[in-house]
């Protein structure tokens, strides 16, 4: 077990991946304008950008079924894809229609796996004050410690869809995280950019939570009333994340 830090109320941090370390957004955008390009040729110029909105939205939430166990990790992604074509002029996809897609996608969505600045001097922050951590994510283990190398980010990829069967916003997958930490639940902060699988399902869980809520599109729909209070701290960015642990 991790030694409790007498001068700090947090031992460890766990990181969400997507939109906390690596600018999955515009990595998204990239794709979807290189869909577009194959499969969506009425979609007007510039609609790259409406398509990674929507297709982050997940208006008939198949990567919550998938996180919550009822979809494979690609049935989810079918599912996607083939509304998606449906509500732009595309055609629907088959099984062989949708691994060639499929290659379209992940070769575009790779070439996007770009860390955020300050998430690279965050981790190097912790590093220096000798904080472990880890990333805990809905993505399959492999795939998302394959996103980190290629971004460059040396973080242990502790907790995925695949570990438990279940990913968030379930409470076992959190504690999962702490538990490969070596941490106890309340001495351990869980950092990541969505309001409510991320932020309120750690609190909920046992969890400390930051919120990173970083600048454009929420999937979420939020009042400040609702933010101010959630009772866990916001931020736009990870600089100054250690000066924030340092106050919880």
């Amino acid at each position: 077990m991790i030694q409790p830090r007498p001068q700090m109320g947090v031992d460890a941090v766990l990181f969400d991946i997507d939109d906390t370390l690596i600018q999955t957004r515009a990595a998204w955008i990239g794709t979807m304008a290189a869909i577009a390009d194959r499969y969506l040729p009425a979609l007007p110029p510039g609609g790259a950008q409406e398509l990674a909105i929507k297709w982050r939205e997940d208006p008939n939430g198949h990567f919550a079924r998938y996180a919550a166990g009822e979809l494979s990790y690609l049935e989810q992604r079918r599912l996607r894809a083939n509304e998606m074509h449906v509500a732009y002029g595309g055609e629907e996809l088959d099984q062989a229609g949708f691994a060639e897609w499929d290659k379209v996608f992940d070769t575009a969505f790779r070439a996007g796996f770009i860390a955020h600045p300050d998430a690279v001097e965050a981790l190097a922050a912790l590093s220096d004050a000798g904080i472990p951590f880890g990333a805990a994510s809905n993505g399959p283990v492999a795939y998302q410690a394959d996103k980190l190398a290629v971004a460059g980010l040396d973080v242990p990829m502790l907790v995925g869809i695949d570990t438990l069967g279940v990913g968030k916003p379930a409470k076992e997958f959190f504690l999962e995280g702490c538990r490969r930490l070596g941490t106890e639940p309340a001495r351990t902060v869980y950092v990541g950019d969505e309001f409510y699988i991320d932020a309120v399902a750690a609190r909920d869980a046992g969890l400390r939570a930051v919120w990173v809520d970083r600048p454009g599109h929420r999937r979420d729909d939020l009042t400040d009333a609702q933010v101010s209070a959630a009772g866990f701290p916001r931020t736009t960015t990870l600089d100054g994340l250690l000066d924030i642990l340092m106050e919880l």
